[in-house]
C-alpha cells in the first residue's frame, strides 16, 4: 500500500488545499495520509473527512518548530487527538510565533531595499487559499519574485531566505525538549524530519539523535522524497546504530516542485516502519 506521511497545504506553506491535497493523493495511488502542516492543524479536519469520503486511511500529522543547538529543526507528530488541550496551547504559540517571525522578515527585507513584503505575500498566500496562518518563506519568496528582486524561488532562498540569512528568523520557537514532551503528552509518535537539511557536523548530528531519544523521539525519517540515495544510507545507519524507529514521506508542496506526493526513495527493508505503531482509521473496503 502507498503511504504518505509528509505533506503540506494551504494551512502552511502549500500550494493546494487540504482536501485537494488528498484528492490529490488518492489520483497517485496513495492509500494512506498524514498531512503535515508547519505548526498548526488547521487542516486536518478538512484532510480527514476528504480521506474518509475516498476510502483511504488517515493519520493526524503535524510538523513542528523547535530550537536544538542554535538551529531551528522540525519534528512530525503522529496519531494525536485534535482537541488534546496541550497540543493545542503548544499550535496557539506557534501561530503567534510564526506572525512575529513573518513580520520579522518583512522588517528585515525593507530595510535592504525591498519594502512591501509582508502585504505581498499575504496576497499571495491569500489567492492560494487563505489560511489564517502567517505566510511562511515560499510566500515571502513569491513575493520577491513577482516584485522582480529575485528570478527564481532558488535564488530568493540563496540570496535572502534559506539557513544563515536574514529571512532564517531563529526567534520563538521552543526547545525540542518542550515539543517532543507536548506531541507526547498528545499521545504522538514522533519523528525527526529530514535530519540532514540541518547544516551540523557529524558529531553535532549524533549528539542530536541522543538528546532526541533523550526527550521522547521515536523515530527518524530516514526517505524525504527525492533526496541523494547515499543520504538514506547514512540516516539508515543512525537509525540501526540509535535504535530508532524510521519514517518516511514526500514532502510534497506543490506540483512540479520537490517530489510528487506518495512518491519518495524506497525504504531499506531491515528498517522498523513507525507506520503500525500509530492508530488511523481503517481501509474502507
Amino acid at each position: 500500500m502507498n503511504v504518505d506521511l509528509h505533506c503540506h497545504s494551504t494551512a502552511s506553506d502549500g500550494a493546494l488545499a487540504p482536501a485537494a491535497v488528498v484528492a490529490r493523493a488518492f489520483d497517485k495511488g496513495v492509500r494512506c495520509l498524514a498531512l503535515t502542516d508547519h505548526d498548526t492543524l488547521e487542516g486536518l479536519v478538512e484532510a480527514r473527512e476528504a480521506a474518509r469520503s475516498l476510502g483511504m486511511q488517515w493519520i493526524s500529522g503535524v510538523e513542528m518548530s523547535c530550537t536544538w543547538g542554535g538551529a531551528t529543526i522540525h519534528v512530525l507528530g503522529y496519531g494525536f487527538s485534535l482537541d488534546s488541550p496541550p497540543l493545542v496551547a503548544a499550535i496557539d504559540k506557534l501561530h503567534h510565533g510564526r506572525w512575529l517571525r513573518a513580520e520579522e522578515i518583512s522588517r528585515k527585507l525593507a530595510l535592504k531595499g525591498m519594502p512591501g513584503a509582508m502585504e505581498g505575500a499575504r496576497a499571495i498566500q491569500q489567492a492560494l487559499g487563505d489560511s489564517g496562518n502567517a505566510p511562511a518563506r515560499p510566500h515571502f519568496a513569491d513575493f520577491l519574485i513577482q516584485a522582480g528582486h529575485v528570478k527564481d524561488r532558488a535564488e530568493a532562498f540563496r540570496k535572502w531566505l534559506g539557513a544563515g540569512k536574514l529571512g532564517d528568523v531563529k526567534l520563538h520557537w521552543p526547545t525540542l525538549e518542550d515539543t517532543v514532551a507536548t506531541l507526547r503528552e498528545a499521545g504522538a509518535w514522533v519523528s525527526l524530519a529530514h535530519p540532514l537539511n540541518y547544516d551540523f557536523t557529524r558529531s553535532k548530528r549524533r549528539r542530536l539523535m541522543a538528546e532526541f531519544i533523550q526527550a521522547g523521539g521515536h523515530a527518524i525519517e530516514v526517505v524525504n522524497g527525492l533526496q541523494p540515495a547515499d543520504q538514506v544510507g547514512v540516516l539508515s545507519i543512525l537509525a540501526r546504530e540509535f535504535g530508532l524507529l524510521v519514517s518516511a514521506g514526500s514532502d510534497f508542496h506543490a506540483p512540479d516542485q520537490w517530489a510528487e506526493i506518495g512518491v519518495y526513495r524506497p525504504v531499506p527493508e531491515d528498517l522498523p516502519l513507525l507506520l503500525g505503531r500509530f492508530k488511523h482509521e481503517p481501509l474502507v473496503v
